[in-house]
């Protein structure tokens, strides 16, 4: 399924990955295979969680990436360097905490439908 946007919730174990066009939603669930502790005390994720989110998102324009801790910005830093087309496609990082799929479906709609208008509209930047 070709989709214009996708919301991603992710902390350091799994990622939720939601795309979508206006009738449908395809969801994947990705999972971190290994963590390391690193003497900074916080969870780190491996390269290979991040590579795997990046390529399900490989064909999608606007990606709004959530999550309740450091993994989305650890993700997006990834993204700089590593997944450039999935770097120019990152429209906003937002905290939250633990919503369904639906509701996270809801929140990404909502987000996309200011975004999208702020974009048609110069005046309201």
């Amino acid at each position: 399924m070709t989709t214009f946007h996708a919301i991603v919730w992710m902390d350091h174990s799994q990622a939720h990955v939601l795309m979508f066009d206006r009738e449908h939603v395809e969801a994947e669930r990705i999972k971190a295979r290994s963590h390391h502790t690193p003497k900074h005390g916080h969870v780190g994720a491996d390269k290979d969680f991040f590579q795997q989110i990046a390529g399900a998102l490989i064909d999608v324009t606007e990606v709004l990436l959530t999550g309740p801790a450091n993994a989305k910005l650890e993700f997006r830093d990834f993204c700089k360097h590593q997944a450039h087309a999935v770097d120019k496609a990152i429209v906003d990082v937002v905290t939250t905490d633990h919503p369904s799929d639906p509701q996270l479906v809801a929140m990404a709609r909502q987000y996309f439908l200011k975004h999208d208008q702020l974009a048609e509209d110069p005046s309201k930047r």
